[in-house]
């Protein structure tokens, strides 16, 4: 397993080496990507990328927490958080070489 983190740093330059963008243009790209992600969720909208997966939003219920310092019961308000649930096909390219993976699924014996 890979400790390497993929930034948006990273994500920017390989816009330009696939696309032969300018810099400026290939971050643009990658912003406008992310703000259409934020701005569809925050709308209560669901995104599906085929191939890839879908994001959307759920709702927490709002529950009696604990501050950690004093002990204290903190009432946390119920909020929409983000989740994100990846295609079949994202799962099958993960797990590509993984023990298990690509092999047929086993018949039922009857």
């Amino acid at each position: 397993m890979s400790d390497t983190t993929v930034t948006k740093a990273d994500l920017v330059e390989q816009v330009v080496r696939v696309t032969e963008l300018p810099r400026k243009e290939s971050e643009a790209v990658v912003e406008t990507i992310f703000e259409s992600i934020i701005g569809a969720l925050q709308s209560g909208d669901r995104i599906e990328i085929r191939g890839f997966g879908s994001f959307r939003t759920r709702q927490r219920r709002g529950r009696t927490g604990r501050n950690p310092k004093t002990g204290a019961k903190v009432e946390v308000p119920p909020k929409n958080i983000p989740f994100f649930k990846p295609s079949k096909e994202l799962k099958d390219h993960v797990n590509v070489g993984a023990p298990g993976a690509g092999s047929a699924p086993v018949a039922p014996h009857n």
